[in-house]
């Protein structure tokens, strides 16, 4: 995917996530080889220190049992058979702590960079890599000298760390020439065994370089250049056009909620055409009044029908109705400055509520000339 991308601008955005995911499903991954041959030599090291001892006994015992058939035995045809059979289940039986463990080592290792990963994507054919300019392209690029530059690093570290315990190991490697049989044999199998874990810890300094090479290269692959993520953008968001009409739906779902919240409302405070604000209050809690709904022009129309299809008290106060509207959010408390003048409302509502229920006899007047601070005024 990287490599098919125009280089006619500069890469300089990072990765969009829907980038990553798509370059993840066809198999470009972050992915450390190095790591996982270092995982792999020091799992098979430690291995052969835990279980060499019994593995190479095991070994001893099949090739004595080997040597030691009866010589009557040896010309039938059933009894070799059976007995490679016998010396082949040894001999898996002898290795298998090696071979489980070298291999559960080799499936773990790729979960520490990049995790596993299969896919389809990556082993499809495709003609292109079949175009010779794109191959010398792909020998000759920064890849391929990088990758030319990491193994003679790890030939001249592996070398150097052979060479010095040699130089170091001389005496040792001098001495078993003049040793009887076994003991030089003992040695010889401690000094190859403790070479190999020495060898193989050097391939931790490999990975230590390679892994945040890695996430590095891997990154800058991903790169963007600034039309890419507005093209991106623009796929993954749809067209102007259908934006609009998804904030229109989303708009109408919206106003459909709020106008379930009306009939909950204690009064509506209107312009009294242009704007409608819902307010609700619990005389029983701590808070102050919320506004539950709100509008213009036609919003403020359907609420006023709403609330009037539900005896929802109308109060037109335009100063107050501007102030509202302005300053508060849906399913906020209303602005400090504001509480007077909706107490004074709330209180006029109430009396016209018990008015109206006969338990308070006359009409209530209706609140004049509401405080409004100046800050809060929208005429």
């Amino acid at each position: 995917m990287a490599e098919d991308r125009d280089d006619s601008q500069e890469r300089t955005e990072d990765a969009t996530d829907k980038r990553q995911q798509d370059a993840r499903e066809k198999g470009q991954i972050s992915r450390s080889r190095e790591l996982n041959t270092m995982a792999v030599l020091m799992g098979s090291a430690t291995i052969l220190f835990m279980f060499g001892q019994t593995m190479i006994q095991s070994l001893i015992n099949i090739m004595r049992d080997g040597f030691v058939i009866e010589r009557e035995r040896l010309f039938s045809q059933e009894t070799l058979v059976r007995e490679l059979f016998n010396a082949t289940g040894d001999m898996m039986a002898g290795l298998a702590p090696f071979l489980i463990g070298v291999t559960l080592i080799a499936m773990l290792a790729p979960l520490a960079v990049g995790g596993w990963l299969f896919s389809a994507e990556a082993v499809k054919p495709k003609l292109e890599k079949l175009d010779p300019i794109a191959g010398s392209k792909r020998i000759f690029g920064v890849n391929s000298l990088m990758e030319l530059l990491k193994a003679l690093a790890k030939f001249t570290v592996i070398i150097g760390v052979l060479v010095i315990l040699l130089w170091y190991r001389t005496d040792d490697l001098l001495r078993m020439g003049r040793g009887g049989l076994n003991p030089s044999l003992v040695n010889a199998a401690n000094f190859m065994l403790w070479s190999f874990m020495i060898i193989s810890s050097a391939t931790i300094l490999i990975a230590v370089v390679d892994v945040p090479f890695q996430f590095w290269h891997h990154k800058r692959q991903l790169k963007m250049t600034k039309q890419e993520v507005r093209d991106e953008m623009k796929d993954t968001e749809g067209k102007p056009e259908v934006k609009s009409h998804i904030r229109a739906m989303q708009k109408e779902l919206a106003n459909r909620r709020m106008m379930d919240d009306v009939p909950n409302a204690d009064v509506i405070v209107t312009n009294p055409t242009h704007y409608a604000v819902a307010l609700a209050y619990d005389r029983d809690g701590a808070g102050a009044p919320r506004v539950i709904a709100k509008g213009k022009d036609i919003v403020a129309a359907r609420i006023r029908s709403v609330g009037a299809q539900h005896g929802i008290v109308l109060f037109s106060s335009p100063l107050l109705a501007r102030a509202l509207f302005h300053t508060t959010k849906i399913g906020h408390e209303i602005p400090e400055g504001l509480y007077v003048a909706v107490a004074q409302v709330l209180a006029y509502v109430y009396q016209l509520q018990a008015s109206r229920s006969r338990r308070d006899p006359g009409t209530p007047q209706p609140p004049r000339d509401l405080p409004i601070p100046d800050d809060m005024r929208y005429d």
